[in-house]
């Protein structure tokens, strides 16, 4: 299939595909109000945090390139099974993913101990590009389900602009959030050339004004955060204490340890949550075994 063909092919199935969307949130009255089927293009680029412009530009099979990210947004919005998302990738000239892109092929045995070790310190290893490749149970109580995200949505930079649950976890989110761009620019200097690092600032800029706002200042900032306050929907006021470390003998790796502040009780609260996660989770494992019964 030539590159001619191949854009051709991509823009009509992603069409088709947004066609036979059903819009989420309409009645029926409204629906039958609608002159397009199914979604919207400007639905689906919004959803998917890229310009409405280059979304038009990908279903008219326009020669631009499609990174890895974007294809595995578009997966997400348009809800494709794996057969779809595999061939929505060749379509976009893009190696699909193998299955050992899963956490626990991602780091070893020995790393992944290390952080499942640190109990009530909520701890990440990042990769260059701020994807989360490794977490302990306690970063997923507070940062979220990590095993039911996406490529896209275990991205750090990509869930502080675009998850709103974000904004109400951290005290002070715009200082956060800014200092995080600084960092982010900093730390991906050897990147600028990188389509996946272009596509990434421009999808991100699409998809929040904030960083669209905060991104063209060039800002730099090398040093990490030291203490790092939280406001959980359960528990409260969290308090931390952040120490970030290089992974051996993997120079592009990074541990972020959110460690509880002495004299406070944040540490009874991770304890809390991760009880209360255990219990969350046996009830689910036991109804699983009744069904199956």
């Amino acid at each position: 299939m030539d590159g001619e063909q191949r854009n051709r092919e991509l823009g009509d199935f992603l069409k088709k595909r947004r066609q036979s969307m059903t819009p989420v949130g309409l009645e029926l009255e409204a629906l039958a109000r609608r002159r397009t089927p199914g979604l919207r293009r400007e639905e689906v680029a919004q959803m998917a945090g890229i310009s409405l412009t280059w979304y038009t530009w990908l279903e008219q099979g326009r020669p631009i390139q499609v990174s890895t990210s974007v294809v595995e947004s578009l997966t997400r919005v348009l809800q494709l099974n794996e057969e779809e998302r595999t061939y929505l990738y060749r379509l976009s000239n893009q190696p699909l993913p193998s299955e050992s892109s899963k956490r626990q092929h991602l780091i070893s045995p020995a790393l992944q101990h290390v952080l499942d070790s640190l109990c009530h310190c909520p701890s990440l290893i990042t990769d260059q590009q701020w994807n989360v490749i490794g977490w302990n149970d306690a970063a997923g109580t507070i940062f979220g389900d990590f095993e039911e995200m996406n490529e896209l949505e275990r991205n750090i930079v990509w869930a502080m602009f675009t998850d709103a649950k974000y904004k109400t976890l951290f005290v002070d989110w715009e200082r956060h959030a800014k200092g995080m761009v600084g960092r982010f620019r900093a730390s991906c200097g050897k990147l600028v050339d990188d389509p996946w690092f272009k596509q990434f600032v421009e999808n991100l800029k699409a998809a929040s004004t904030d960083f669209n706002c905060w991104w063209p200042l060039h800002e730099i900032k090398n040093n990490g955060e030291l203490y790092k306050q939280l406001i959980h929907p359960i528990v409260g006021r969290l308090d931390f204490e952040i120490s970030n470390f290089d992974v051996a003998d993997h120079s592009n790796l990074k541990m972020a340890v959110h460690i509880p502040e002495p004299g406070t009780d944040t540490d009874d609260k991770m304890a809390y949550l991760l009880k209360l996660a255990r219990e969350k989770s046996d009830t689910c494992y036991t109804k699983g075994e009744k069904k199956q019964g």
